[in-house]
Parts: structure tokens; C-alpha cells; sequence
């Protein structure tokens, strides 16, 4: 295979702007450059490579199959270089290390955000950019260190490792679980229900009850779901570890002490670039999160002793 030659990075920069605006002009205009400067380094990069990058329909541009492979490598090369740059204004003392993270809004919501502080005592060199989203983010083409994910896994190109397994719990308001108490496990099916109609079928389904479920509202997340059953709107069948906080504070209770396992619910798993595995900031991340899930599991089985 020949060897191919040395890109300027100027040129891959051009490249690599407009891939993501698929608009020369756009592009032109995020890296302060003209119209025709931009068009020139792209140009000049696809006569090094000996072939084309873009298809081209007029004014606009769409990236080809080639254009596409090349964009995936450029965009893992561009967070090593961003990485490098932090570490080393890092070692020169004039700037903190940065950890791009994206998670679930539930689990950002009702587990890490209340002990980010915690973080930020233990490790205040290292600055946390959290984003929520209900999207798989590519990791290294939008520029994220890491992510917290649920699901079985593997994900290709990406290293996984498991955080915790979290079983799902009934839980309701404690003026609701105060008039439960000592109810059989029938009662709850008459109470209003949040939540989706499999994973109460699979809970009453345990207890060896068969009814037909009428959920009065179900929800894309489960941070509202808890909300909602902390403000009495219903009672909820949530992963324990989001509901760990509110349990221990009794703004919700557990209605029965049987936790399951539901079917097609995956776990959460922290993922990264294998790369990465032995960067400082990553590292950290790993050893506290370890640590924190594991005094919060702790604090679950003590509440429900």
C-alpha cells in the first residue's frame, strides 16, 4: 500500500468544518477564512489523497463514502489533539483539566447532580462538563471522554465496564405508603399507577397476580416518573438507585420490600475510548463513581432493613 502523504492540518481543519455543515460558506465563516479559502484547502487535501471527498450538487455539498471514513478518523485525532492541549496548559499550571461526561437526564438528574459537589471537594483540578441526553452520543466524533450508559453492551470501538446493577422498587408518597401499610400486594393495583404497562405486568406477574393494567401515566423519563410519584400523582415502579435519595430523605417510600429484576432492562455501564483508559481525569472518574454507587447501595440496604 503506498504510503500516503503528510495533510496539512489547516486543510483537515477545513475539511473536518465543512463535513459537519455540509456549507462551504458556513464553514468558511467558523474558521474566519473566505469562501474560496476554504474551497481551495479541500481542494488541495483531496489532490494529496487522489480522490474525492464530497459529492458536490451545486452549492452544497454532501460527504461521500470516502469523505465519511476519513471524517470518523479526523474527528477521533481532533480529541486527542483538544486532550493533549488541556493536559499540557494542565501541567503548566495555567488552566484545570476538563472531563466531558454524558448520561442519561434521569441519572443526571436524581444521582449525579446531587454529588457533584463531592466531586468537586475531591477533585478540584478536574472541571466535570456534564451533558443529559436521551441520545447514544459518538463519543469521539462530538468531542465526550466518557459516558454513563444503560444497556448490555458491547459497544464497538469503546471500552464498558459495569456500574451497578439496579433493581426496580414500587414506590409512592409517604402519605400513600402510610395508607398501605400491611396492605397485601393486591392493593397497589388499585392505586393509580405510573409507569408503562410491562414492567407492572412483570411486578404483579412476581407476586403471582394477573391483572389487566391501566397505568394513568407513563413517561420518555424517569426523573419525571419520580416526580410525579413524589407528589402524589400515582405510585412508581423505579430503578432503586434513582429513587435511592428520595427514599433516604422520605420523600418517597417503598410500598413492598421485594425488588425485581426486569426483563430487557439493562444495567449501567460507564464507557470510554480504549485510549483513554489510563488518563488521569478518566481514571478519577472511574475510582469515584465506584465508590459512590457503592455507599449508595449501601445506604439502600440499609433503608430497606
Amino acid at each position: 500500500m503506498p504510503r500516503l502523504p503528510r495533510l496539512p492540518l489547516q486543510n483537515l481543519a477545513a475539511f473536518r468544518a465543512a463535513a459537519r455543515l455540509q456549507n462551504l460558506r458556513a464553514a468558511a465563516e467558523e474558521l474566519s477564512l473566505t469562501h474560496g479559502a476554504v474551497s481551495q484547502q479541500i481542494r488541495g487535501l483531496e489532490e494529496q489523497l487522489g480522490f474525492e471527498l464530497f459529492h458536490r450538487h451545486g452549492r452544497r455539498i454532501e460527504l461521500n463514502a470516502a469523505g465519511e471514513a476519513l471524517l470518523q478518523g479526523v474527528e477521533r485525532a481532533w480529541v486527542h489533539l483538544d486532550d493533549a492541549v488541556h493536559m499540557a496548559a494542565a501541567a503548566s499550571g495555567s488552566t484545570e483539566l476538563r472531563l466531558r461526561l454524558t448520561t442519561l437526564p434521569s441519572f443526571a438528574q436524581h444521582w449525579l447532580m446531587p454529588r457533584i459537589a463531592r466531586w468537586r471537594d475531591r477533585h478540584p483540578d478536574i472541571a466535570l462538563e456534564l451533558e443529559a441526553s436521551h441520545r447514544v452520543i459518538d463519543l469521539q466524533r462530538e468531542g465526550f471522554h466518557a459516558a454513563v450508559r444503560q444497556g448490555r453492551g458491547p459497544w464497538p470501538g469503546l471500552q464498558n465496564e459495569l456500574l451497578a446493577e439496579s433493581p426496580f422498587v414500587a414506590v409512592g408518597a409517604p402519605a400513600t405508603a402510610r395508607r398501605l401499610i400491611g396492605a397485601p400486594p393486591e392493593a397497589l393495583a388499585e392505586e393509580p399507577l405510573l409507569g408503562d404497562v410491562d414492567s407492572w405486568t412483570e411486578w404483579f406477574a412476581a407476586f403471582g397476580i394477573k391483572r389487566r393494567i391501566v397505568p394513568v401515566a407513563s413517561f420518555n423519563d424517569a426523573g419525571l416518573m419520580l416526580q410525579a410519584a413524589e407528589q402524589g400523582l400515582g405510585i412508581a415502579l423505579a430503578r432503586e438507585l434513582l429513587a435511592a435519595d428520595a427514599l433516604a430523605d422520605n420523600r418517597l417510600m417503598r410500598l413492598s420490600s421485594r425488588s425485581i429484576t426486569l426483563e430487557g432492562v439493562y444495567n449501567y455501564h460507564l464507557v470510554y475510548p480504549l485510549a483513554l483508559r489510563d488518563w488521569p481525569p478518566l481514571v478519577a472518574l472511574r475510582g469515584w463513581l465506584m465508590e459512590e454507587l457503592e455507599a449508595s447501595g449501601a445506604r439502600c440496604r440499609e433503608k430497606a432493613a
